[in-house]
Order: C-alpha cells, then sequence, then structure tokens
C-alpha cells in the first residue's frame, strides 16, 4: 500500500495483549495442517505480523503517550519495539499543537538505533 509519507493512527479501547494472541491464532488456522512439532518450527514473527490490526502498516517511528503516565499500557506492543517513545503530561482531549510540536521537537532531536 501506499501511505503516503505520513500515518497517524489514534487507539482507543485497544489491547496490545489481546492483538497479539488473536494475530497467533489466526496463524495457526492458516497452518492447520501442521503438526505441533511442525508449527514450532515454522511459525515465524512475519507469519504473525501479517495478523495485526496493523498488518501493511509501517511500525510506528513515534509514540506520543499522554496524561502523565510513563507508561505502554498495552499499546502496540508488537510494533514499538523500535520506536521512540515521548511521555506528555496533557491528557489527551487537552493535547495542544505545540504539545505535538514538542513531541516532534523531541524526536528530531534523537539518533533512532534500532536495538543496536
Amino acid at each position: 500500500r501506499d501511505h503516503g509519507e505520513r500515518i497517524l493512527n489514534i487507539a482507543m479501547a485497544y489491547g496490545g495483549r489481546e492483538e497479539i494472541v488473536e494475530a497467533v491464532k489466526k496463524a495457526i488456522r492458516d497452518k492447520s495442517a501442521a503438526s505441533v512439532d511442525e508449527l514450532s518450527t515454522s511459525l515465524t514473527a512475519e507469519d504473525i505480523a501479517s495478523h495485526l490490526y496493523t498488518q501493511g502498516i509501517p511500525d510506528p517511528d513515534l509514540i506520543i503517550r499522554t496524561s502523565g503516565e510513563i507508561r505502554l499500557s498495552g499499546f502496540l506492543l508488537w510494533q514499538s519495539a523500535y520506536s521512540e517513545f515521548y511521555f506528555c503530561d496533557a491528557l489527551w482531549p487537552a493535547f495542544r499543537r505545540i504539545d505535538f510540536l514538542r513531541a516532534i521537537r523531541s524526536y528530531q532531536d534523537r539518533t533512532r538505533r534500532f536495538g543496536r
């Protein structure tokens, strides 16, 4: 898919664990003829990723967490492995343009290492 340069995802009533469990179940169903031994050696990260809610969308570069909480709360557990995080005290309804610009500036000042 061609998503252009930017994608904005807003997740509400979302559970990262549930998403991963559902993706694994679907990946296993796709390999329904396989035995447990075959599944244990053939099931790949790509098999699971292809069944996530965000399939076909790139993993996020930046995740902004509002509300002053410094935790992920299960948000995009699989997809955020190499994401940068920005934590903001503003609550979501009060999140302003200036808060967004601060997050972007913080992101621009970072050197991404992608796990290295």
